[in-house]
């Protein structure tokens, strides 16, 4: 099995496995958010909730990110690449997927880092007192599965930019 081929497979692997946990996150977000309005209705709104929600939202859309790329699950205008040469849009798109692949290393690089400070620190949140980092750890995360699915797209894209023959889809 070729590395390209490899990738591709440790990639789509990630991305379900990081989707469902995400999926996850989101239903429990659901039902937390509406046993509060409940609980609110009889005067005991738990405690929190802010926190809770947010975190378990930033959970839910960092993970989600990598399915969201390898099925193009995102906003993309094309107005004006459409009407360059064949060539010149796979140069294009190479060029836009490897920007956004080292973007997102760096981000998630950097978030990892930001949640290495909130656990040597000992950082709180302000109203749970609950430690905060491994919510981030999981954003960090959710950026480590996007690059992993921008670097496939990139080891797919080449050979299409470069005239190497065209490689399989994903």
């Amino acid at each position: 099995m070729s590395i390209i081929r490899s990738i591709d497979t440790v990639a789509r692997l990630a991305d379900r496995l990081l989707a469902a946990v995400a999926g996850i996150a989101l239903i429990v977000m659901m039902f937390f958010t509406v046993a509060d309005m409940v609980l609110r209705g009889i005067g005991r709104p738990l405690a929190g909730s802010y926190e809770v929600i947010g975190w378990l939202s930033a959970t839910a859309v960092a993970l989600a990110l990598g399915y969201a790329q390898r099925h193009q699950g995102h906003v993309a205008i094309d107005l004006v690449v459409t009407a360059l040469p064949p060539r010149v849009r796979a140069i294009v798109d190479l060029l836009v997927i490897l920007a956004s692949l080292l973007l997102f290393t760096a981000t998630g690089w950097y978030v990892a880092r930001y949640g290495i400070v909130l656990h040597e620190t000992g950082s709180l949140s302000e109203t749970l007192k609950a430690i905060v980092y491994p919510w981030v750890y999981l954003v960090a995360l959710g950026c480590a599965g996007l690059a992993l699915a921008l670097l496939a797209d990139l080891l797919r894209a080449v050979p299409r930019a470069f005239g190497a023959g065209q490689p399989a889809d994903r």
